[in-house]
């Protein structure tokens, strides 16, 4: 096939076989994959809020993907205008959370090898991914964080409150400290134990602390 070829309207007009079992077949699977990965979103989710919206968006991507794939497999013309057409997409949505955009790329990705005829490596591939991901969710890697903000009156207060954390986590350390009339705010990072939070009651009753408040952190929110 020589350059000139490619302006033979015969060439750019030809239009690729697709049958309508191999589209339902394609179209079938996609939505398969795209269930599994809803699936794997919703048990690895670990942040504040759970969005339905996007967990289903993650299944409409990989539909609308595999039948953009369909269709510029199928026509080099329409394949051109669809490149141009989506160069000038643009998306301000957000993400909140850094896995977000592994389950986006796993949703386009499944869409695009689907789409392709190629889906024994779409099945396969995204077994294995979705394991890693299911896997690496349910281990604990690392102590969960969380703040601890004292509040108290006197400086012994804050001593003996000092002495009881020493002694109840596995370790701390002092964020920042605040003085002013009204007395002394401490903010510290700390890694407990185990899941009790007692210290925190035992803490509060300790003579001029007038509040203790402990929140869960993972480095981007605290709640």
């Amino acid at each position: 096939m020589t350059f000139q070829d490619i302006f033979k309207s015969g060439f750019l007009e030809g239009m690729a076989e697709f049958s309508l079992p191999d589209i339902l077949i394609g179209m079938l699977f996609t939505l398969i994959t795209g269930l599994f990965i809803f699936v794997i979103y919703k048990k690895t989710f670990t942040g504040v809020m759970y969005s339905t919206g996007f967990a289903m968006t993650l299944v409409g991507l990989s539909l609308v993907t595999a039948l953009v794939i369909m269709a510029v497999t199928s026509n080099v013309v329409l394949s051109l205008g669809m490149v141009g057409a989506l160069s000038i997409v643009r998306f301000r949505t957000a993400i909140k959370e850094p896995m977000e955009i592994v389950y986006l790329f796993w949703a386009i990705a499944a869409g695009i090898v689907i789409g392709a005829g190629m889906i024994p490596l779409a099945v396969i591939g995204s077994a294995v991914i979705g394991l890693v991901l299911l896997v690496f969710a349910n281990k604990n890697l690392y102590d969960n964080a969380y703040i601890l903000i004292l509040n108290c009156s006197t400086q012994e207060s804050e001593n003996a409150a000092l002495a009881l954390l020493k002694s109840s986590v596995k370790r701390y350390a002092v964020k920042s400290k605040t003085v002013n009339a009204q007395g002394i705010e401490l903010t510290a990072e700390i890694r407990m134990k185990d899941g009790s939070t007692l210290f925190v009651n035992q803490m509060n009753e300790i003579p001029d602390v007038e509040n203790t408040t402990l929140v869960s952190f993972n480095g981007e929110y605290m709640a």
